[in-house]
C-alpha cells in the first residue's frame, strides 16, 4: 500500500512539473531588440526603419525588458509606404472612402507608433479601462504596440491582464535606478525642507517624493528608455482615462503626413506655487543657447509679454501624441539638461506638462503643435468633450458639451487658437462661462 501511494505521488509530481515546463514555454516574454541605426550611432534611413510591429533582429534591449505577443493579434498591419498611403487616405470627414468602417482592420499604412504608459502593478484595474477605451474607440482596427513603464519590475497579473486587452504587442520595461532617483547635485536637506514647506501650504502633491520622479523621468527619460528607441511616434495614455468618441483615422499618421512634432486636446494654467523659477531658468536656457529657439514660435502661447514673464500656460500632458524623435533632439535634450541642473523637479515642484509646453512653444514653430478637437477625452478632472453638435454626432461622442473645458476661463486653448490664428470651432462662444 505504502509503495503504491509513492508511486501515485510521483506520477503526480512528474505531471505536474510537465505542465509547469509546458505553460512557461508558452508564455515567455523575450528581450524587445533596439533599432540597428540608434546602435551603431548613425543615421536614420528610411529604408531600414522597422516598424513598430516587426522590430529588427538584434540584441535584447536589457535583461528586464519583457515582451509578449498577443495571440489574438491575427493580422500583422503593413509598414508605412508612399502608395499605400495614396492609394488609402485617411478618412477624417464623413462621406470619404472608409469613413463608415469601424469594424474591420483598418488598410493602409501605419506608423512606427506606440502606446506608452507609465505605471505602478497596483494600477492594473485603472490602466485596464483606459486600454479598453483606446481600443474599442480606435486600436482594433490598427493594432498598434503599447509599451508598459514601471520603477518595480511587473509582476504577473499585470502583464496577463494588459496583454489580454491589447491588439497589438505588449511590452514590458523596468526604469533604471538613475532616471528614477535623486541626482547627485541634489541638496537632499534642502528637497526635504522644500516638502515640507509645500505640505504645510497644502500644496498639491507637494510633500510627494514619487511624485517629482515621475515628473522629471517625464520631462527626460522616457522617450530614451530602450523600449522606446523602437519607434519614432508616442501616444501617452494614463490610468483612468476616457475616450468619448470614435477616432476614424490614424492619429500617428496624421502627425506624420501633417508634420506635427506634439499634440493636445486640454490646456490650462499651472499652479503659481509649484513653478516660481520655471521661467528663469528657461530664459537662461534661451541666453545660453539662442540657436535652438526657433522662428515663428508659439511664444505668445507661453507670456503675454514677449518672454519677460511666464503666463503659466500648459498643454496638459497626461494625453499627448509626439515625435520622440523631437524629444531626442539635441535642442529638447539640451532644454532638458538646463533644467534638470538648476534643480527645480526637486527644490520646487516641477511637473513635465509645463516642462513639455515650454519646450514646444519655443523649440518648435506654432504649426508643428496640433489640437484634437475630434478626440474626446476625460482625466480627472477636467474633460474635453469636441465642439460642435454636428462634430460630436458623427463621431457618436458621449460626453456632455456642458462639461467642456476649452472655453472656460482657466483654459488656455483659446489662447492657442489666437496664437496660431486657426478658427475657433462653430459654436465654442456657447461654453464660455
Amino acid at each position: 500500500m505504502a509503495g503504491s501511494a509513492r508511486i501515485v505521488r510521483y506520477l503526480l509530481i512528474a505531471s505536474f512539473v510537465v505542465a509547469l515546463f509546458f505553460f512557461v514555454s508558452r508564455s515567455s516574454y523575450d528581450g524587445v531588440p533596439l533599432r540597428p541605426d540608434i546602435l551603431s550611432g548613425g543615421a536614420q534611413g528610411a529604408a531600414n526603419k522597422p516598424t513598430a510591429q516587426q522590430p529588427p533582429a538584434g540584441p535584447a534591449a536589457n535583461t528586464n525588458t519583457n515582451t509578449n505577443t498577443n495571440a489574438n493579434s491575427n493580422t500583422k498591419p503593413p509598414a508605412f509606404s508612399n502608395k499605400d498611403a495614396a492609394e488609402h487616405p485617411m478618412a477624417l470627414t464623413p462621406g470619404e472612402p472608409e469613413w463608415e468602417d469601424l469594424v474591420s482592420i483598418a488598410p493602409g499604412p501605419r506608423m512606427n507608433a506606440t502606446f506608452v504608459t507609465l505605471a505602478r502593478n497596483s494600477d492594473v484595474w485603472e490602466i485596464a479601462r483606459s486600454i479598453r477605451q483606446v481600443e474599442d474607440r480606435f486600436n482594433r482596427r490598427y493594432n498598434y504596440d503599447w509599451v508598459f513603464l514601471n520603477d518595480k519590475p511587473f509582476d504577473a497579473t499585470f502583464k496577463k491582464v494588459t496583454s489580454s486587452l491589447v491588439s497589438g504587442k505588449t511590452h514590458y520595461g523596468e526604469i533604471p535606478h538613475e532616471h528614477w532617483s535623486f541626482p547627485d547635485h541634489i541638496d537632499q536637506e534642502k528637497a526635504q525642507k522644500v516638502r515640507e514647506d509645500m505640505k504645510q501650504k497644502k500644496i498639491i502633491y507637494g510633500d510627494s517624493v514619487s511624485y517629482r520622479h515621475m515628473c522629471r523621468f517625464e520631462s527626460g527619460f522616457f522617450f530614451r528608455q530602450p523600449l522606446m528607441m523602437n519607434y519614432d511616434y508616442y501616444w501617452r495614455v494614463e490610468p483612468s482615462v476616457e475616450l468619448f468618441c470614435d477616432i476614424h483615422y490614424d492619429p500617428f499618421r496624421l502627425m506624420k503626413e501633417q508634420k506635427k512634432k506634439y499634440s493636445f486636446v486640454l490646456s490650462l494654467y499651472e499652479y503659481v506655487e509649484t513653478i516660481p523659477t520655471l521661467w528663469d531658468s528657461t530664459k537662461k536656457f534661451i541666453k545660453n543657447f539662442p540657436e535652438h529657439i526657433v522662428q515663428d514660435n508659439a511664444m505668445g502661447f507661453l507670456s503675454d509679454d514677449g518672454g519677460e514673464t511666464y503666463n503659466h500656460c500648459h498643454f496638459w500632458s497626461n494625453f499627448e501624441v509626439g515625435d520622440l524623435n523631437w524629444l531626442r533632439s539635441k535642442a529638447y535634450t539640451d532644454f532638458f539638461e538646463s533644467l534638470d541642473q538648476d534643480g527645480g523637479f526637486f527644490y520646487e515642484r516641477w511637473g513635465d506638462a509645463p516642462v513639455h509646453s515650454i519646450a514646444a512653444g519655443l523649440l518648435l514653430r506654432k504649426d508643428e503643435i496640433h489640437f484634437f478637437n475630434d478626440i474626446g477625452y476625460y482625466h480627472v478632472p477636467f474633460t474635453h468633450c469636441p465642439t460642435g453638435e454636428k462634430v460630436r454626432t458623427q463621431l457618436r461622442c458621449h460626453c456632455d458639451p456642458k462639461n467642456n473645458f476649452d472655453w472656460k476661463g482657466y483654459s488656455c486653448t483659446s489662447r492657442f487658437f489666437e496664437v496660431t490664428g486657426m478658427d475657433k470651432p462653430e459654436g465654442w462662444e456657447n461654453q464660455q462661462d
